[in-house]
């Protein structure tokens, strides 16, 4: 072969022209260098795309006749592949497997291009994405970020477990250290209870407890509010509005996280790209769905919620087991996805649950943790060997991840037993218990412990307290104090407001709902048909069907609006902690949303009700009657609200809703007319009562002054204890959301 052609940059060639110039070089052995050489001249490199075209080409994977002929084309196909891959990324799970001599054909390369060859992985073969509907990987692309270095030493969390007489402190973590740079991946494995979660919930700033202790650092310098416009924190569960298409969800989020600086059409070109990025495209007019409500799958659910924290560019990306429940090949293109947003300049942090191989072996760094207690730091590929020098080591072929959690889970089955503790076995010392012959997990634990600190703790603490040489620029911005808003507050008010509508517009018109009120009109208007209220006693029906209409209508919100912020709670911490919008505007924009829709079904109510049971027939009556129940409404709400913001559990609220109504009810006016003074202020912090004392003076107040024992005036009063009600139960419920802690 020509060595002037090999010094030259390897050209991109077309997959068949590759293979018949293979060909054509089995035919004739002597000129196959040849052949070969001058398919790959000129300028550029080969893509994966074509090399796998190339593989499934080759006679090897089809199994020919001829033996020797087959082990022939297989070598030279192989050396051509090596040849042309020069610059591709190195994939340290197949490194090994795909190292075939050059020696084998009498091929021979510069060492300078041997050094360059990066052969192709069988990990870089992503098999096609069904749910995407796309055949090729797509390269996460975006504009540079702020660079942050991850530290953390020594941190230790501790809980305190409150019980009926004394409170007990619970140790979650004790003394990790580590360290994460831009570019890397880190992952935090474990069994389950290990702290994985708590530890990736103290680096991203989700806990603030007096109990936490250690050093954080990002860019050397401390947490502050600036972090949360860098930081992307996708949960374990996918907390999701489920009516939203994947469009919707991924454009709210971006033109409420995305700086000011851009563009209404900018934000949502950037959802847009981040669609066709995360190969959503095929589903992104699709409803997100939910355990009632057929939508996406789990993988396109997980990536809408990756799509969520990466449409704002993050610098430091955390995700909580993004993995668990997906199938292997979905769950190899998340942590792909993730490679490639590492790749990008960014900081990736995830915990993972018992990983394939496959996946094991793309992150950078590893974190061991059990039992809250530091069992291993280091580079991923280099664990199996920190465990062999300790005298663990798998007895059989096993994933390297289910080893290692074998090992934090204290179970040496199928693991060689490190010299130390089975001379402490064979020995019979009384203080190490025995199962089968074996050290206990504990006795395992506390060994991996002690072999860590005594061996590579030192080290790496040492690498984590080395200063790095940052930039002061660098450092100011992540120290910053000021937080960093998306949007303005009338602009996040607008964007709430109509994705609340959006959002809630199913189950207001659902048909359940629409039934049941339907159904109770026309009950009603069949029992109260055409009553005459000139008649005395059909006055007095009247008036039970007035009092009915106000005890239903405060009843019925009540029970609606409790279920408002415990149900929203998950996406008001999620959402809150990322800072996309300021509590104010989000509690203002959720009660007004709903008044839109609540006005529907009252209308259509009293259409029904109104003219079967021949009330007063008359413009002004009938719309004042409605503004009434509409007072009505609002003020219920703001009693439903106040009680689940308040105490945040549907089971409490919905007991406590169901003691008051009933209370304000009884009081109401209509089942006692004397009731005592040392109680009748209830009377006065009843909705029902003064709603029912407006309806009887809009339809009689022309015919008498006392209708049942309630005397009819001028109804300013009760017009400002309803509109008393409608703001101050709110006000109740904002407070209680501003005592709620919030990230």
């Amino acid at each position: 072969m020509e060595k002037g052609n090999n010094t030259m940059g390897i050209s991109r060639t077309i997959s068949d022209q590759l293979v018949e110039s293979v060909a054509a070089a089995l035919k004739s052995p002597q000129s196959s260098d040849h052949s070969t050489n001058s398919a790959i001249e000129g300028s550029g490199g080969l893509s994966r795309k074509s090399s796998r075209r190339i593989t499934s080409a080759s006679p090897g994977h089809g199994g020919g006749k001829n033996t020797h002929i087959r082990k022939t084309r297989s070598a030279q196909l192989k050396i051509d592949v090596d040849e042309l891959s020069s610059g591709a990324a190195l994939s340290r799970a197949s490194s090994a497997s795909l190292g075939l001599s050059f020696s084998f054909t009498g091929f021979t390369m510069p060492p300078d291009q041997i050094a360059d060859t990066k052969p192709f992985s069988d990990d870089d073969m992503i098999p096609e994405d069904i749910e995407a509907g796309i055949r090729t990987k797509t390269k996460f692309q975006t504009e540079p970020t702020l660079p942050i270095n991850l530290k953390f030493n020594d941190v230790t969390y501790k809980v305190v477990l409150k019980g009926m007489t004394s409170s007990v402190e619970k140790d979650i973590l004790n003394g990790i250290s580590g360290s994460v740079n831009p570019g890397e991946v880190l992952a935090l494995m474990g069994p389950s209870g290990s702290g994985k979660t708590s530890l990736l919930n103290l680096l991203g700033g989700r806990i603030s407890h007096p109990t936490i202790g250690g050093s954080i650092t990002y860019n050397e310098q401390s947490y502050s509010k600036f972090l949360k416009s860098r930081i992307g924190f996708v949960t374990q569960d996918d907390v999701l509005f489920p009516h939203l298409t994947v469009k919707e969800t991924l454009t709210y989020a971006a033109r409420l996280r995305l700086p000011k600086s851009f563009t209404k059409e900018q934000k949502e070109k950037r959802a847009l790209d981040v669609i066709y990025e995360l190969g959503l495209e095929r589903c992104q007019d699709t409803m997100i769905g939910g355990s009632f409500v057929r939508g996406v799958s789990g993988g396109e659910r997980k990536r809408v919620c990756i799509g969520n924290e990466i449409i704002i560019n993050p610098s430091i990306l955390f995700l909580d087991e993004p993995t668990s429940g997906l199938d292997s090949t979905t769950a190899l293109k998340i942590v792909q996805m993730l490679q490639d947003i590492a790749e990008a300049g960014k900081t990736v942090v995830t915990t993972i649950h018992q990983p394939s191989s496959r996946l094991f072996h793309k992150f950078d760094k590893l974190i061991l943790l059990g039992k809250g207690s530091l069992l291993y730091f280091g580079k991923a590929s280099e664990a199996m060997n920190y465990f062999q020098s300790i005298g663990c080591s798998p007895l059989i072929s096993m994933n390297p991840a289910e080893f290692l959690l074998d090992l934090a889970n204290g179970n040496i089955n199928d693991v060689s037993v490190p010299s130390e503790l089975e001379d402490k076995v064979q020995i019979g010392n009384a203080e190490v218990e025995k199962y089968n012959g074996k050290p206990s997990p504990a006795v395992v634990h506390e060994y991996l412990v002690e072999a860590y600190e005594s061996q590579a703790a030192e080290t790496e603490k040492k690498k984590t307290t080395v200063s790095l040489p940052l930039d002061e620029a660098l450092k100011a911005k992540v120290s910053s104090p000021k937080r960093q808003w998306g949007a303005s507050w009338d602009e996040q008010f607008s964007i709430l407001f109509w994705r609340g509508i959006k959002e809630r517009r199913h189950d207001y018109f659902s048909w359940l709902r629409i039934t049941q009120v339907l159904s109770t009109a026309i009950i009603l208007g069949l029992l109260w048909w055409q009553s005459d209220a000139k008649n005395p006693k059909d006055l007095q029906d009247q008036a039970g069907l007035l009092f009915f209409i106000a005890v239903f209508w405060g009843f019925f919100p009540v029970f609606t609006a409790i279920f408002t912020f415990p149900q929203e709670r998950a996406m008001l911490n999620k959402e809150r902690a990322a800072d996309m919008y300021r509590l104010s505007a989000y509690f203002l924009a959720r009660t007004t949303s709903d008044l839109p829709l609540d006005l529907i079904l009252p209308v259509l109510f009293l259409l029904v009700v109104y003219f079967m049971a021949g009330l007063r027939l008359s413009a002004a009556p009938f719309f004042f009657t409605i503004l009434t129940v509409f007072l009505c409404i609002i003020a219920a709400q703001g009693l439903g609200l106040a009680i689940g913001a308040t105490l945040m559990d549907l089971k409490r609220a919905t007991t406590l809703a169901s003691v008051t109504v009933m209370t304000f009810m009884l009081a109401g006016g209509f089942f006692v007319q004397k009731v005592p003074i040392f109680i009748s202020w209830i009377r006065y912090m009843s909705f029902n009562y003064h709603t029912y004392k407006l309806l009887l003076k809009v339809q009689y107040e022309h015919f008498t002054p006392i209708v049942n024992g309630v005397k009819i005036d001028s109804g300013l009063t009760e017009v400002a204890a309803l509109i008393a009600m409608v703001f101050g139960y709110r006000f109740l419920a904002y407070l209680s959301l501003r005592r709620m802690k919030l990230q």
